[in-house]
């Protein structure tokens, strides 16, 4: 009842708050009226009617002490005017009937034949009065009244349901009265639901309940139309929250999944669906696992059993997803231990696809050691297997073979048909190579035309035989460009890796040592490194001074000296000397020239040391103004190499301006058979720095083939005569002759002479009279650091 009454509408509880009490009260008050009346009746009637019995008790006093019976019934003959009593007696004293009044036979009706027990009471309609009749204290008789009142009850309700109809219609009266003012309640609110539904249904906030009133409903329409608005705004910023997330979940580039702890998928964005080839719905409730390819499942439980030993931490981990279709790829995925609001532990695993990232380092990784023209390894990459060979024969003892190779006249395809033709020759050798090693042996282009192979598990005796099969492959390969054909050949140097051995930068030395003697030796052939070839250990010694010369260029530690050039007429000249390089090894130490010139020129530090010496040459000049004032020629040896460089040309011009040296005090020295080898280049070099003063000198004269045709074209102003002739002039006549016909000719061609290895007093006085103008030599003087030289007179001048 009550949650039928809990479910009606505002208007119908009105209603019924207003009915329900006015016809509970309607049917209380009847009802109270009903009893009050009835009672009030039945009192009224009984005093009424026992006052009567009384009376007639009274009157009948002298009847029954007289027997009188006319007397009796005619006291209560009284009671016919009464309708309502239907039987009336009088007992005597015994309790026995005296006289009676009956107007009804009906035996109900009649008085009963004994008073006996009987007492004044209602029953139903039919009242019943005894009244005793009482004289001095003594019951004399009684007076017995039985009355109907169907009648008066009867009128008593008719009265009650005139006055209930009248109620009703009063109470109906007030419902219609009351209906309108219901409507000023009910209407607002039903207006405010109505409002609240249509905002329920559409989700639209932007509604608004409309305002009736300014009572107590108008507050609630407006604190309600408050709220939604409040209720609109945060709806409004939820949903761009909403949006953002969605950004960041669905659009999100990353594939984001949310697994339980045993990897069954919670939920997972647009994008990790799309990428994996499924739909949301249908990835929801797979395992994760799923997906990942075989060979990373240990990867990926390594990864989960990280998350929850240390659930703090976010773990990384690299491995390939498979999707949906078969495809593969890679994923850098980022995974860790989360918790909801209930306490429910999850993993957060979000994974970028890093395929695209992953071939490309592949491919960087791959390129980074191999060639890219050849596709064979390079020369880190063949570093590396080195290195791995030099642990692996320490461990077990065995024994292996690292061959260099060097390709012959491939400089002649090179310039002959250019370098595409070049690069394809290298592309087809090197594939040759490849086809023709065992299938464990390693090989790689160390650059150039330059390769390297691994002999795994081959001693020496079979790595030359296994070479030399190799240089007769190659050389009866025959490259055709065009309409040309080449052949080429190779110059092999094998050395062996064994427990002994040293790292790789020393095998590749051993190995590219043997190449090299297999070059000198005429090319195309193979040479093993042995520990006791003396040829070797030049080339050795050679390949280990470049390291201490670029050493000593980045850290100062070549010094200047310099030996004095004199006149040897005994004319006194102002100061003429030859510059002179030493290297101050770590000890202090002062190394010759010889030891370490040759590795410059051959591994291309010549040029280097040239610019080493003239910058610290014209810087200590500069330095030393009174001996710049009494110098009359400074000597500078420059390298073959120096000559066909334009920068060199540059940095000397520079070096000039920034020290202020007078050009004409400089001569450099060039030797004759680097003139001759660039002859173009010497000539024009030669030309540039003639006409800004400076001198020239062309040293070692006479040791080339053809010096004196060459001497025509070379603009020098000094001829240094080889000393190989100049040491035994006393006691060689050719050798006299040699340096007579070379003073001749270049005084000729208006070049002064020096004389070099003049060593003691008879050489100078000899060359005094073929008339050479200057000597040179420890006879002369020795070469001492800059600092100690001095003008010096040797040998008392020579008579004319």
């Amino acid at each position: 009842m009550i949650k039928f009454v809990g479910n009606l509408s505002i208007k119908r509880k009105l209603l019924l708050t207003l009915i329900f009490p006015s016809v509970i009260s309607l049917l209380f008050a009847g009802l109270f009226l009903i009893l009050l009346e009835i009672s009030e009746f039945q009192k009224n009637t009984r005093d009424d009617l026992s006052t009567l019995a009384t009376i007639i008790g009274n009157r009948s006093t002298a009847a029954l002490l007289f027997q009188d019976m006319e007397l009796a019934k005619e006291n209560l003959g009284v009671l016919n005017t009464l309708p309502e009593v239907k039987a009336a007696c009088l007992y005597d004293t015994h309790g026995a009937i005296f006289a009676r009044l009956s107007k009804d036979t009906h035996e109900k009706n009649t008085c009963p034949q004994s008073i006996g027990d009987e007492k004044t009471r209602f029953e139903s309609v039919n009242l019943f009065v005894v009244q005793p009749i009482v004289v001095d204290k003594e019951v004399m008789g009684s007076v017995y009244i039985h009355a109907d009142y169907t009648q008066s009850y009867w009128r008593k309700i008719q009265f009650t349901g005139l006055l209930f109809i009248v109620l009703i219609a009063v109470t109906t009266l007030t419902y219609f009265l009351t209906t309108p003012l219901l409507k000023l309640i009910s209407s607002p609110i039903k207006k405010l639901v109505n409002t609240v539904k249509a905002i329920s249904d559409t989700k639209d906030y932007a509604l608004r309940a409309v305002k009736v009133n300014n009572d107590e409903l108008g507050v609630l329409v407006d604190a309600f139309n408050d709220l939604i608005a409040t209720v609109e705004a945060q709806n409004e910023s939820l949903t761009r929250a909403k949006d953002r997330y969605l950004a960041l979940f669905d659009d999100n580039p990353t594939m984001v999944f949310n697994v339980t702890e045993s990897g069954i998928i919670l939920s997972v964005n647009r994008t990790g669906a799309k990428q994996l080839g499924m739909t949301v719905d249908e990835l929801q409730g797979c395992s994760v696992f799923h997906f990942v390819h075989p060979d990373d499942l240990p990867i990926m439980h390594d990864l989960f059993g990280h998350c929850l030993a240390i659930p703090l931490s976010i773990h990384k981990q690299e491995l390939k997803q498979v999707c949906h279709n078969g495809r593969i790829i890679w994923v850098r995925a980022n995974a860790k231990l989360v918790e909801t609001e209930n306490q429910q532990s999850s993993l957060l695993l979000v994974c970028e696809d890093i395929t695209e990232t992953h071939d490309l380092t592949e491919q960087i990784a791959y390129q980074a050691s191999h060639d890219a023209l050849t596709g064979l390894a390079n020369r880190s990459e063949f570093d590396r297997h080195i290195n791995q060979l030099v642990t692996l024969v320490r461990a077990d003892r065995s024994e292996h073979a690292l061959c260099y190779l060097d390709l012959d006249q491939f400089k002649v395809v090179n310039d002959t048909c250019g370098h595409l033709a070049g690069d394809e020759l290298l592309r087809q050798l090197g594939d040759l190579l490849r086809k023709n090693l065992r299938r464990h042996d390693f090989v790689a282009r160390l650059g150039g035309d330059e390769f390297g192979i691994l002999m795994y598990q081959c001693p020496l005796n079979e790595a030359f035989q296994a070479c030399e099969k190799i240089r007769d492959i190659i050389s009866d390969f025959h490259f055709g460009w065009e309409d040309r054909s080449f052949n080429v050949g190779v110059s092999i140097g094998v050395s062996s890796i064994n427990a002994i051995s040293g790292n790789s930068v020393e095998l590749l030395k051993e190995a590219d040592a043997a190449c090299y003697a297999a070059k000198e030796k005429g090319r195309n052939r193979v040479h093993v490194f042995l520990p006791d070839d003396e040829e070797l250990a030049l080339r050795q010694g050679e390949m280990q001074w470049v390291s201490k010369i670029q050493r000593g260029l980045e850290q100062n530690r070549f010094c200047l000296y310099g030996q004095p050039i004199v006149p040897i007429s005994g004319k006194q000249e102002k100061m003429h000397f030859e510059t002179l390089v030493r290297y101050r090894d770590d000890k202090g130490l002062i190394i010759p020239p010889g030891a370490f010139l040759p590795a410059a020129e051959r591994y291309n530090l010549a040029s280097a040391m040239d610019r080493s010496v003239i910058g610290n040459l014209f810087k200590w000049l500069a330095s030393k103004p009174d001996f710049l004032d009494n110098l009359s020629v400074c000597s500078v040896n420059l390298s073959g190499v120096s000559l066909s460089e334009d920068s060199m040309l540059e940095f000397i011009s520079e070096q000039f301006n920034l020290w202020a040296i007078p050009t004409h005090k400089i001569c450099f020295e060039i030797t004759e058979t680097a003139a001759i080898a660039n002859l173009s280049s010497a000539t024009k070099f030669i030309n540039h720095l003639r006409e800004r003063g400076s001198l020239f000198s062309l040293d070692d004269f006479g040791s080339g083939l053809s010096s004196f045709a060459y001497l025509k074209n070379l603009p020098v102003d000094y001829l240094k005569i080889d000393g190989f002739f100049v040491k035994d002039i006393v006691d060689d006549e050719v050798d006299l002759a040699m340096v007579r016909a070379i003073n001749e000719v270049g005084h000729i061609m208006g070049k002064k002479t020096i004389a070099e290895f003049v060593e003691n007093k008879e050489i100078f006085t000899l060359l005094n009279e073929l008339g050479v103008d200057y000597a040179q030599g420890y006879g002369i003087g020795k070469p001492v650091p800059l600092d100690e030289l001095t003008l010096i007179n040797p040998f008392p001048p020579a008579s004319t």
